[in-house]
């Protein structure tokens, strides 16, 4: 008895003991985030908890109700203003907030006006410079909520405004007075509601902590990002989507001094703030790291006040411009990045790897401290920051030896996309009014310099003026880079990723120009609107593919060109499109009024034709025009397919070429009727094999030997490879221990161009680098690509050339001079090296199209999205 009795009081102890102890784990995590209680705050201004109904923290916030809490305060406070710069593909309103005292909000206009005059070095000397120093505010945006799932910034966007606008104490009072704080409260509402709407249909009743549970397990594609399943965070560059175009538009009638851009990451991670790791950008001021460490160390101070745990320095390179954390630095302003543990398997809360409980409330919290801090350190440094924002615009502190980046005219490429870039973000631009030499302009191709003649209406861009640290950031061929290791990519140099013939020279230009400020257009129209036997679109032209979609929508029979062919002096590409009166007889009253409305819509030149025989080349109706018929394409979506390249693909027919595609969720291909449609296209993907077992590939097989065309990108192109699946017999290319190929030589008629095949008788992670390939211009693949291209790399695989399928695009033989910028070790150079990214394999009376690298990636490095264009719209009928 004694024994068990002993025993039941050691029992009840223990119970007791680790009860007290949970109790008191519970006291300890049960910490209510109070937002700065001893602060006194306007009682005629509600607090974000007495608008919205429920205390922060407690559930997510809609677009809307966010939205309108920022209306509110605007109505009721002379301190804030509330704007509205966009609307996103879904039409909900993106704004932004400006809040500073009363008396800089009655000179605001003056205020944000000198501002920009400290980033015009013309418009100020030094006196003046210093005079509008020593009175003006410092200019704070903080930015929120980029991706959709990393909900909690939104929230704190709400508490800051309100500690600003509603703050009595002196300190409040002073970041009004010293500063213009710009807060952008969701920068992505389409992902930030698609989060939140499927959060709050997943959500139980009974708080669950665990981050298995279906709770905290988002469903495909995610709310990371836009309508598109693009990352907003890698578009501030280049401005595809209309959340990027606004804010940027905003952002340079402003220029802040101070940028910082709030995330969040996996929930098992502490809170990362300033400053991070390398690479870096070198064409940024030698002070950027120090003034990272300086706001870095103010935030940690508060931090350490509240027992918020961080870490600084392991992690996030600001090398690639098109972050939020990055794009303000080459801006002049010090870009930065905050990133809160939790993300989107945190919902309300969960328990960490260490048995911790983070919540909502904590996350919100950490985030509003931080932004708080960033506005107190910009205050307390306002004259240094505003001197090195002058200091950074001023071409004297540009580094480098460049003089200008010239980019031939060229109606027919992408030019123009990069030209509109650049005047979007405040470059000046000019145009050469003479044809002019140069003795020394380095090609892009191969780094070399070399005497080359340019024409008169030839763009230029001088690095001598304001915005030389984005101009060398965006136009350098090669940016230094020191350390191999970077989070995201090694290249996104703009005449690479645009392909674009383009030059820069280290010598004075001496060449009679003219500055531009609008973006030039691409010419359009119809000439012989009343032609008796065709309408012919030449393929090479930029807007090509969206006036094949509008002859389809409109009913027309067209025809493309194998060849080329040339009439009164004009050649015209493969790829041609070609409208015959007699096939289109039924509307001949119509056609020129179709025409002209067609070329207007899709911005071509059109050229009517009274006869089928032409000076050189095919006639217009030869065996080798053939008929391409509109076809009915599925884009497979849903995992284990990756959404940005889905959306990339997804985008780039139904916005940029406007022809509609059926986007088909994976599950049902091992069900559905896959004969109704004549392409499928299989984006990259991850465990590719759990989706196509031996059933559905027979499926497949089956599909394409009928005529199908299966296009793959990336890791699924990968997959279809003889040595991975055996779906095909096209071979990834391998290497032994040397880095040497273990091909014992691939055969040169591998290499035969398509136009040729009759005639012949033998028909380690690389981070986002530029390879120099070679294109098969002959092939339909390729119709309407130059015979050189920047193919964009990530992956180290490569297709072996062979006689057995058509190569049309494969890298350089020479391993020396693959590379075009970036960073691959010389084992991946190697191994590339003479191997394939492009082609196209027959299988029966249907096709596989291999394209291993991303053609669209972003919608920014589109040099080769023609491929993509092709293989959906013509290689299904060539």
């Amino acid at each position: 008895m004694m024994h068990d009795s002993s025993f039941r009081f050691s029992a009840v102890t223990l119970l007791f003991l680790i009860l007290f102890s949970y109790s008191t784990t519970l006291s300890a995590q049960e910490r209510t985030f109070e937002f700065d209680s001893d602060i006194t705050y306007d009682s005629e201004i509600p607090s974000p908890e007495e608008f919205l109904g429920y205390e922060l923290g407690s559930s997510f916030t809609l677009h809307s109700d966010v939205m309108r809490y920022f209306q509110r305060l605007d109505e009721l406070s002379d301190r804030i203003t509330f704007h509205k710069y966009g609307e996103t593909y879904e039409g909900r309103g993106l704004y932004y907030a400006v809040i500073t005292s009363e008396k800089n909000q009655a000179l605001i206009d003056q205020l944000r006006n000198n501002n920009l005059r400290l980033s015009d070095p013309d418009s100020l000397n030094s006196t003046a410079a210093d005079l509008v120093i020593s009175n003006q505010p410092v200019t704070v945006w903080l930015s929120y909520n980029v991706h959709g799932n990393e909900p909690s910034s939104s929230e704190a966007a709400m508490q800051a405004a309100y500690r600003l606008v509603a703050g009595s104490d002196t300190e409040t009072a002073s970041m009004r007075e010293s500063a213009i704080t710009i807060i952008d409260p969701m920068i992505n509402p389409d992902g930030r509601d698609r989060y939140v709407f499927w959060y709050k249909s997943a959500k139980s009743n009974m708080l669950n902590t665990n981050a298995e549970d279906y709770e905290h397990d988002e469903i495909w594609p995610g709310g990371r990002t836009n309508h598109y399943w693009f990352d907003l965070n890698r578009d501030w560059t280049w401005l595809v989507h209309p959340e990027s175009r606004g804010r940027v538009a905003v952002y340079q009638q402003w220029l802040p001094q101070v940028h910082l851009d709030l995330h969040e990451q996996g929930f098992n991670s502490n809170y990362f703030t300033m400053p991070g790791t390398t690479p870096r950008n070198y064409e940024l001021p030698d002070d950027y790291e120090k003034w990272a460490d300086v706001f870095g160390r103010g935030t940690i101070a508060e931090f350490d006040e509240h027992n918020i745990n961080y870490a600084t320095r392991e992690a996030f390179d600001f090398f690639y411009p098109g972050y939020g954390s990055s794009y303000p630095s080459t801006m002049g302003g010090i870009g930065m990045l905050a990133e809160q543990g939790g993300h989107s398997r945190g919902g309300r809360a969960v328990e960490t790897e260490d048995g911790y409980v983070l919540t909502l409330r904590q996350r919100i919290f950490d985030h509003y401290t931080n932004s708080m801090a960033t506005v107190k350190t910009a205050v307390e440094n306002r004259e240094a920051l505003l001197r090195y924002f002058r200091n950074a615009f001023s071409p004297e502190s540009r580094k480098g030896e460049t003089e200008a980046y010239i980019i031939p005219d060229n109606d027919s490429d992408y030019t123009y996309e990069l030209i509109d870039i650049m005047l979007k973000h405040g470059v000046e631009v000019e145009r050469a009014r003479e044809n002019f030499r140069l003795r020394d302009a380095f090609g892009y191709w191969n780094g070399e310099s070399v005497q080359r003649s340019f024409n008169s209406g030839d763009f230029i861009i001088k690095t001598d003026q304001p915005r030389h640290i984005f101009i060398n950031t965006l136009m350098k061929r090669q940016l230094t880079i020191r350390d191999s290791v970077m989070y995201d990519m090694s290249t996104w140099s703009a005449p690479l990723a645009y392909n674009l013939d383009a030059a820069w020279t280290e010598d004075e230009l001496d060449v009679l120009t003219e500055r531009i400020t609008n973006s030039p257009a691409y010419p359009y129209g119809l000439e012989n609107s009343g032609a008796e036997y065709a309408f012919v679109i030449d393929w090479d032209q930029r807007y090509a593919p969206n006036a094949l979609a509008k002859l389809w929508e409109a009913g027309y029979r067209v025809r493309s060109a194998t060849e080329t062919f040339t009439y009164e002096g004009r050649t015209y590409g493969e790829g041609s499109l070609i409208v015959l009166v007699g096939r289109n007889y039924s509307k001949k009253g119509e056609m020129g009024a179709d025409m002209q409305r067609i070329a207007e819509e899709a911005k071509v030149q059109i050229v009517g034709f009274d006869t089928g025989r032409m000076d050189e080349g095919i006639d217009l109706a030869s065996r080798d025009s053939d008929p391409v018929k509109k076809p009915k394409v599925a884009l497979m979506v849903d995992s284990p397919f990756r959404s940005y390249t889905a959306g990339q693909i997804w985008f780039l027919f139904d916005r940029w070429t406007e022809f509609g595609i059926s986007r088909i969720r994976s599950e049902r291909l091992l069900y559905m009727d896959i004969n109704e449609y004549d392409v499928i296209i299989m984006p990259g993907a991850r465990g590719l094999s759990s989706l196509l077992d031996s059933t559905a590939q027979e499926k497949l097989k089956s599909w394409v030997r009928a005529g199908g065309t299966l296009v793959a990108t990336e890791s699924s192109a990968e997959f279809l490879a003889k040595n991975r699946s055996g779906f095909t017999g096209v071979s990834l290319a391998e290497m032994d221990d040397k880095g040497e190929d273990r091909e014992e030589g691939i055969e040169p008629e591998a290499y035969t161009r398509y136009e040729a095949r009759e005639d012949s008788s033998g028909l380690k992670r690389i981070p986002g680098s530029a390879f120099k390939s070679i294109i098969d211009d002959s092939n339909p693949l390729a119709f309407g690509l130059d015979n050189r291209l920047y193919s964009l790399k990530f992956s180290d695989e490569a297709l072996v050339p062979s006689t057995d399928w058509q190569t049309v695009g494969y890298y350089q033989k020479d391993a020396g001079s693959l590379l075009a910028s970036g960073y691959a070790s010389q084992k991946n150079l190697q191994k590339a090296a003479g191997n394939a990214f492009a082609g196209v394999a027959e299988m029966g009376s249907g096709k596989v199209v291999f394209l291993l690298d991303n053609t669209q990636y972003r919608m920014f490095w589109v040099g080769p999205a023609r491929m993509m264009q092709n293989a959906v719209m013509l290689l299904h009928d060539l």
